[in-house]
């Protein structure tokens, strides 16, 4: 079934391109209200007959080959008009198309990936559950095998496209007779049609309007077809999911940090204040000076994505990496829209406004598929578990000879030549993660600006990383930890410090 007629990558993205900026800039969001829940047919069927979760799709099944670059590409332009339609694309493709494509039966491939191509379905994941979020590996949804199908039960949420998705790749835990559920992990798919999924709620996101959120219940029979199949285990599998996602975050990422730094170019460019143009203020030239890095570092996070990760890589050890980007990229994603709308004052403070918009829609990009707490603390973890294997424990020693960061490490010997504590407390392995990520963030663009990358904008994001790294460091080497002492009942009222005069008789 493979389709001779795909056009080429230029005039594939050219077209959808174009077809975008037409939807979302040239109508001016045309029959979108600034409140609206989800997004008109007719605008989902236009960006649909693009075919752009084409480029998700395997080659012998009619798609355009599953090309890393093409993938992020389509990423980056469609976040530029609106992140959450890429983070819609995203689902389809990171959590659904491509689990499919490296795990799936050979017969049911077939038939959901010519659904996607010709009647425009989509699908998605659910791991998430209401008492187990960040502890997915204990998910109470579980599987029993009764014949040639499975049963399968359990309450999910926060699964995008709640309502929406033609298909649900789900996880569960087997159970024993007993009811006892196992430690490993199952992915079986689901076609909505077939019905045993109830929408208990629809929840009332506070962004990324465009997407469905909600409660699902989950009592359905899936045949042993639909599972999808380890090379090892379960939990593997699960993890090779999770970084595969979080390697291609900067196809979403990049094509934001454009917009917002385009936003705010554009507004200091026509902005003048007290008879001077933004421009030339030095506090500005600093705030578009930390934009052009966010979306330099993106970039290089891109290129490295897109010549290292093939969709027949496995990435369950792919951790640091993996960690690194995702929760650096999304911290960026954040402080560029913040930046923004600080420059633009009070006018970006509406629902309507990209600026407002972008607050909303790009924080939970630091929480969903990882909170970024979590996984700072894991890249320490990461980087601890293979220093034990040395002999030295002095953290630049080992950055130097990392290949993540053995380019960025000479730039911070004087800060990292110190012995690692095995024993630190949680919130300095926090710390340290986000040092250590944005270390490998610098590394990838050095390896950038090699590449022929604009070196203007690499030397300044180079210069931006290095003060940011060089803060991190120096709050992980002061001691005097903050505690916690509230005590409700206390004398915490600041009013009783006060002496007050007797009131008059």
């Amino acid at each position: 079934m493979k389709k001779e007629n795909n056009p080429s990558f230029v005039s594939f993205i050219e077209t959808y391109r174009n077809t975008l900026t037409e939807l979302f800039a040239e109508r001016n969001n045309e029959g979108f209200a600034p409140e609206q829940r989800g997004l008109p047919p007719s605008v989902l069927r236009q960006i649909l007959d693009c075919n752009p979760l084409s480029t998700f799709i395997p080659e012998e099944f009619g798609g355009r080959g599953v090309k890393t670059h093409e993938t992020l590409s389509m990423l980056e332009v469609s976040s530029y008009q609106s992140l959450p339609l890429s983070l819609m694309m995203g689902i389809n493709g990171a959590l659904f198309l491509q689990p499919l494509a490296n795990y799936g039966n050979e017969y049911v491939k077939k038939k959901i990936f010519s659904d996607f191509l010709d009647k425009k379905d989509m699908g998605g994941l659910m791991i998430t559950e209401p008492d187990f979020g960040s502890e997915a590996l204990k998910m109470q949804t579980g599987f029993l095998k009764s014949g040639d199908r499975y049963n399968i039960s359990g309450l999910k949420h926060w699964a995008g496209l709640t309502g929406w998705a033609d298909y649900w790749l789900i996880a569960a835990r087997e159970k024993d007779g007993n009811g006892n559920l196992g430690k490993d992990i199952g992915f079986f798919i689901h076609e909505t049609s077939n019905g045993g999924i109830e929408v208990e709620e629809v929840f009332q996101n506070l962004g990324l309007y465009m997407l469905p959120y909600g409660r699902n219940r989950i009592e359905i029979q899936v045949p042993e077809s639909h599972r999808l199949l380890p090379k090892t285990t379960g939990i593997t599998m699960m993890l090779d999911l999770l970084h595969r996602s979080r390697l291609q975050f900067p196809g979403m990422a990049t094509g934001f940090l454009r917009r917002m730094l385009d936003e705010a170019v554009q507004h200091c460019q026509t902005r003048f204040i007290g008879g001077s143009s933004l421009f030339n203020y030095d506090q500005v030239k600093e705030r578009l000076a930390h934009l052009q890095s966010y979306f330099t570092v993106s970039s290089a996070m891109s290129y490295f994505t897109s010549s290292n990760i093939h969709l027949e890589k496995e990435t369950s050890r792919l951790d640091l990496p993996a960690n690194s980007i995702k929760s650096v990229v999304t911290d960026y994603m954040q402080f560029a829209a913040q930046s923004l709308l600080q420059l633009l004052g009070a006018k970006g403070y509406k629902l309507d406004h990209i600026a407002g918009r972008s607050i909303v829609d790009s924080r939970p990009f630091q929480i969903f598929e990882g909170s970024n707490d979590i996984l700072y603390q894991q890249i320490t973890e990461s980087v601890l578990k293979m220093m034990r294997k040395m002999p030295s424990a002095n953290l630049y020693d080992f950055l130097k000879g990392y290949a993540h960061t053995e380019k960025a490490a000479d730039y911070f010997k004087d800060i990292l030549n110190f012995r690692i504590d095995y024993n630190a407390a949680q919130r300095k392995m926090v710390e340290l993660g986000q040092a250590i990520g944005r270390m490998v963030s610098m590394n990838m663009a050095i390896d950038l600006g090699q590449q022929g990358f604009n070196r203007e904008m690499v030397s300044n994001s180079l210069a931006v990383l290095q003060k940011e790294i060089r803060m991190i460091i120096s709050g992980y080497s002061y001691s005097n930890n903050a505690g916690f002492v509230y005590v409700p009942e206390a004398s915490n009222d600041w009013l009783n410090c006060l002496i007050l005069d007797s009131p008059s008789p």
